[in-house]
This record gives structure tokens, sequence and C-alpha cells, in this order.
């Protein structure tokens, strides 16, 4: 009762101010906008990876104290050796740049080539071209580390390509960057257009889309209390907030149409619409939230980025429509009010009756598409390896496609061994490591003294390079693709022979994160689901007190997301690593609510007293139209991502979300009322309360508030 006098004080406060409300909010959007600029941006997905891997760890000891946090490989093709070793000397000098080694750091320009060891020239040399290895002071998804690959880039000419997952990361940046603001741009035309079409009001979607947009910056505002957020979290979050929180501010419209027939004031229809928005939202935005948090137990860290930002704009987005969009509606209403016009959905009466007639036989079907939706959910194809999902045009991935053509590196290894083992070992290593399937050269001090290179003639910075506080370094380069089984097997057979020498010696890398990653996404898939089912369920199951009702809302939820993903398989279309894990919790938070709606309304209607036909067609006929205008605005905000961007990564996810709205929506619609009518005595046998309404407590009264006069 305290908490309904404080609403009630604090909505009778907001209707009565609400210029002042509106500059209150336009104020506060000035902190949130220098907040999202202050918060960094991660490109580097493989940094979520969990620290206490290997692969991670080794990348640790490459930071420090090998000062070699990223790598790159610069290919100069047809130039002659003069150019390639002022462009060396000019590298050197760019911030941030730890070293660049080429062959005049090692024998100098001198020596001949012919005379060169055969293990340095085949690494260096490829025909016409030869390759400049740069390290950096920084980890590659670092500012600095990008702002070097940019000056690198501008001492080049055409003949020079610079590979590397570095380099991929800083032209997955320049593509968001470039991509963004059409991201959000098209998502709200869209969103406007789908409310255009389901609304009655011209001017009512643009109010709508003020307060979504303020909460949205007011979302992005505080993640800088977060410190980074990844680019993907940077991409849809906007989105999937403009497509979730839409229907919180529909709700709170209607229950102010309804409340505007009661009161002769329509600041006192506003404040009892705010109650009662406040009541409904603070449960309904639960199991949203609940889908979301499910993404933070991930051990990819990266699930708890999204989950944090993208909850977090949930309970903005609700207390945005409580206390900044009712006196948006009170200043804009005579517009709202003067520019209607009738909605253009149709009625599905017809449709409900042909369920309702039809119920056994769709609750069999329902029945026989699990088993296939879910086996082809599971084997859908799945691809890990970042760059895939990149135009094949750009830069780097054209320079990565360059170095596996020329000198045979698909992968570079890198590994960080004890350094007090003896030459005799370090030969034998080196020369398993070369015996290898797919190892294409191998590079460590060891191997560079053994080309008859006098100890004291190698250069300082090359010394410090490759041995450091106990530790030495070798990199073995690989012809196999990382992120395959091939590579993995590879990893498995370096692992063997180290143990042999070295059992605390760790591999990294593109290859064993890659690897890693594998692992830990099938873990994460897993446990999320689980989670989020577990936490919807219990949810759902205080809602109405049983605990059969939601075994059945979640079961038909889940097949829509079985069907979601298993298209995919259908299709033959590749998926990214980490859609599946979001889809998996994003579709049941947001959409399980089409199947509550609908549950809400027949138990309203079977406690009125009428029986559970008649219930079901009404609750039907009642909640199609919400169900289809919900889907509609997800489903259009997502779609213009996946039109728009050129990054596979972002526009898969979008397109499985725009795509899970709808099915989502056509499962509500065609199957959930058969399956609530065959399962309603169950409810009645397992439920608290099913049928009759359990005692009320007496509504507060509310004195501030004055009865229009009938």
């Amino acid at each position: 009762m305290q908490v309904d006098h404080l609403i009630e004080k604090i909505a009778h406060a907001l209707t009565r101010k609400p210029k002042l409300v509106v500059l209150i909010a336009v104020l506060l959007l000035i902190p949130s906008i220098l907040g999202a600029v202050a918060t960094r941006i991660n490109y580097d997905i493989l940094s979520y990876l969990p620290q206490d891997l290997p692969s991670s760890q080794g990348e640790q000891l490459l930071e420090d104290p090998f000062q070699m946090a990223a790598t790159s490989m610069l290919i100069v093709d047809g130039m002659p050796a003069g150019y390639t070793n002022d462009l060396v000397r000019s590298i050197q000098e760019v911030p941030g740049v730890s070293n660049a080694v080429w062959l005049s750091n090692l024998v100098g320009l001198q020596i001949p080539a012919d005379m060169i060891p055969a293990a340095f020239r085949d690494l260096f040399f490829s025909g016409d071209a030869t390759m400049i290895i740069i390290q950096y002071d920084h980890p590659g998804a670092s500012d600095e580390t990008m702002d070097a690959i940019a000056q690198i880039r501008s001492l080049c000419n055409e003949a020079c390509f610079l590979a590397g997952f570095s380099v991929v990361i800083k032209d997955t940046r320049d593509v968001m960057d470039s991509e963004l603001p059409l991201f959000v741009g098209l998502a709200i035309l869209l969103a406007l257009a789908a409310r255009a079409v389901t609304l009655e009001s011209t001017v009512l979607p643009f109010v709508f889309l003020a307060s979504i947009g303020i909460a949205v910056i007011y979302n992005f505002g505080t993640n800088f209390f977060l410190g980074e957020i990844s680019y993907i979290t940077k991409a849809i979050a906007a989105v999937l907030q403009l497509g979730v929180t839409m229907d919180y501010s529909i709700f709170l419209y209607r229950r102010y149409e309804e409340e505007r027939t009661n009161y002769d004031d329509k600041r006192d229809a506003m404040a009892q619409a705010i109650c009662a928005a406040f009541r409904s939202l603070s449960g309904s935005s639960l199991t949203t939230i609940a889908g979301f948090l499910a993404l933070c137990f991930m051990r990819l860290t990266l699930g708890r980025d999204i989950g944090i930002v993208m909850a977090k704009g949930v309970v903005l987005g609700v207390a945005t429509v409580i206390l900044v969009l009712p006196s948006l509606v009170l200043l804009f209403d005579k517009q709202i009010d003067r520019h209607k016009h009738k909605a253009l959905l149709p009625s599905f009466h017809g449709v409900n009756g042909f369920v309702l007639r039809h119920r056994r036989a769709l609750v069999v079907l329902t029945l026989l598409l699990v088993l296939p939706a879910y086996y082809a959910q599971s084997h859908a194809d799945i691809y890990y390896k970042l760059d895939e999902s990149l135009p094949k045009d750009l830069p780097s991935i054209v320079s990565n496609e360059k170095l596996k053509e020329d000198f045979d590196m698909a992968t570079s290894h890198f590994i960080v061994l004890r350094d007090d083992l003896t030459a005799t070992q370090m030969s034998e290593i080196e020369e398993r490591m070369e015996n290898l399937d797919g190892v294409t050269s191998v590079l460590s001090y060891h191997a560079m003294l053994g080309t008859g290179i006098p100890d004291f003639f190698v250069p300082e910075e090359l010394r410090q390079m490759l041995r450091q506080d106990g530790w030495q370094l070798m990199m073995v380069n690989s012809s196999y693709e990382p992120a395959t089984d091939q590579v993995s097997a590879q990893l498995d057979e370096m692992q063997a022979i180290l143990n042999d020498y070295d059992p605390d010696a760790m591999i990294t890398g593109e290859g064993a994160m890659y690897r890693d990653l594998i692992k830990t996404a099938a873990v994460d898939f897993n446990v999320t689901s689980y989670i989020s089912i577990a936490a919807i369920f219990l949810i759902i199951a205080v809602v109405f007190r049983s605990l059969t009702v939601p075994a059945v809302l979640v079961a038909t939820i889940e097949l829509a997301i079985f069907l979601n993903q298993g298209c995919s398989y259908f299709t033959g279309a590749q998926i990214p690593f980490i859609a599946p894990t979001i889809i998996s919790c994003v579709q049941l938070g947001a959409t399980v609510d089409y199947a509550i709606l609908m549950t809400s309304r027949f138990q309203e209607e079977l406690r009125s007293g009428k029986t559970a036909k008649e219930a079901i067609s009404i609750a039907a006929d009642a909640s199609d139209a919400s169900i289809i205008t919900s889907a509609l605005v997800l489903f259009c905000a997502t779609l213009g991502v996946s039109f728009v961007s050129s990054i596979d990564l972002i526009g898969a996810i979008c397109i499985m979300l725009a795509r899970g709205a709808c099915i989502s929506a056509l499962v509500s619609i065609f199957l959930m009322p058969a399956i609530l009518l065959v399962c309603e005595p169950l409810f009645n046998k397992t439920s608290l309360n099913w049928r009759t309404t359990p005692p009320q407590r007496t509504a507060p009264h509310l004195p501030w508030k004055k009865r229009a006069q009938v």
C-alpha cells in the first residue's frame, strides 16, 4: 500500500508539470550523450574469452613482458629492397609500434638473397614479394593500435598489403562507424511506418519515438559506468530497445484513452493510467529482463556485455514510459487527437474461428513439429571465424588472402616457453613442429642462431622480442585456416610435443583462441538456454500460480525458437556462433509476452463465468491485434539493420530476430488458442484459482481525482 500511495503521488506530480518534466528529461540527455561518446567500443570478440584459458594467459604474456600485444604482417610486392628497408624504418617510428622485423634487422641489406639461410629466406620472401612482421605496444583492438594501423597504411603504396587479426578489427570498426547511422535511421523509419499502420494517430508514433529515443540515449549514456561495450552491443542495442519497449508506450496510451471517459481532467486520467501502467509493466517486463540477464551467465563475457546493456535498456524504457511519456502525450494531446485515422489492421475473428474448430489437429501438428524443428536448429551450420562475416573486398580480407596465397600462412601460432630449455631440446621441438602437417615455418631465437648468426650479432630489439623474463617466444606459421578441425588437430599435436619438454608452455594466437571460442560457445548456449527457460518459467508460474501454464507457454515459444533457428538449416545458410545463444534468450524473453497476453485474457474471461470456448474466442480476438503490432515493430526495426549491414554477424543476428518475432507471433495466433483450449482442464486441476478470482485488496482511494459527471 505504501508503494501504491507513492506511485499515486508521483503520478499526480508528473501530470501537473508536464513542461518541467520534459525539460528535465531533455537536460538529462546532455550527460547521457557525453557518457555515450566517452564509452569505449571493443571490436575484439576474442578478448571476451575467459581469462583462465591458456590462450588468454598466453596473450597476457605476449603483452607483458614481450611487448607484443598484437602482430600484423605487411606484404610488399615487387618493390626494391631499398624501398622496403626505408618502409621498415618509417614503420618503426609510428607511435604504438614496438618493432618492425625484416631481414635488414637480421643480416643487413649487403648480404645477397641467395646467401641468406633458407629458413629465413622462405619466411620473409616468396617470389617477388617480401614480408615485414610488425608488433604493437598495445592490444589489437586498442585505439592506439588502430591509429598505428591507419598510419602504417598511409606510409604504404598500392603494392603493400597489411594483414593480420588487428587489421581485420580496424576494418570492422571503420565499417561499423560508417553504417551505424544507417542502422538506426532505417530502424526508426520502418518502426514509424509500422506504427503509422497500426495506430489511429499520425502524430502519436512520433511521440512514442521521442520517448523511446530518450530512453535509448539514457541507456547508452549509462554504459559509461561499464567502461566499454562490444560493437555487437552497440549495433543491436538501440534497435532491440526500440522494438521491445514500443509496446509499453502503447499500453500506457491505451489505458489513458480508457480513463479519459471517466475523468473530467485529462491530467487525472493520465495519473490513473500511470498507476495502472506501473503495476502492469513492472511485472510484464520481468520476462524480457530475465531473458537478457540470462546472457550474463555466458563464460564468453560478451554475453554479460549484451545482457546488462539490454536489461538496463528495458528498465530505462519502462521508467521513461512512466515518467516522461505521460508529459509528452499531455503536451501534444491536441495534435494527437487532430490527426487521427482508422487503423489498417484487419480482423482475425475468422482465423480464430478456424483455429478453434481444428484445435485438436493443430495441437497434433504442434507436437509433430517439435522433433524436426529441434533437429534442424541443432544441426544448423555455424561459423566462428569473424572475418567470414566481413565483405570480401575489404583491404584486410584481401591482404589476408594474399598472405595465404603467397606465403602459405593462414594462421600464426605463438608459443611461450621457459627460457631454460637446452639447445638440444629446442632443436627437437623445432624439428618436430616443422614436420607437422600444415606447418610452413618456425621462428624462434634458437632457430635464428641456428642459421649461423652469432649471438652478439643479434640486434637487442630482436633479442627482446623473442626472450624476456625467463620466457622465450616461438612463432609457428600454418597453412590451415583458424576455426577449423584441421587447425584444432594441429594445435593438439603441438601441445603434445610441448608437453614432452615444457608442460607449462602456452599456445596462443588466433588459432588457439578460436578453438577456445568454439568450446566456450557450445557450453554457453546450453547454460544460457536453461537459465532463461528456468527464470521465465518461474516468473510465469508466480503470475498464474501454476506449474502447467508456464510449461505450456514456454514450450510453445521454444518451438518458435526452434523453427526460427531451424530455417538456417533448411536454407543452407551459415550463422555466426553468437546468434543461437542471443536468439534463444532474446526471442524467448521478448516474445513470450505474446503468449502471456492471450493467456491472461483467457483466464480473465473464465473468471467472469464464460465457457472455455467462449473465453478463448474473446481472448484471441482481443490479443491478436496487439501481438501483430508488437511483432511488426520488432520485425521492422531489426529487418532494416539486416538490409543495411555489410557485416554478416550483425545482419544474421538481426534477420533472425526479425524472423523470430514473426514466427512467435504466428505460433501465438495459429497454435496458442488451440493449445490453451485443449489444455484448459489440465490448467484448472493444477493451478491455484484458475477459474476463480482470488481475494482482492481494496482499491486505493485517490482523493485528488475528480469523477466525471455522467
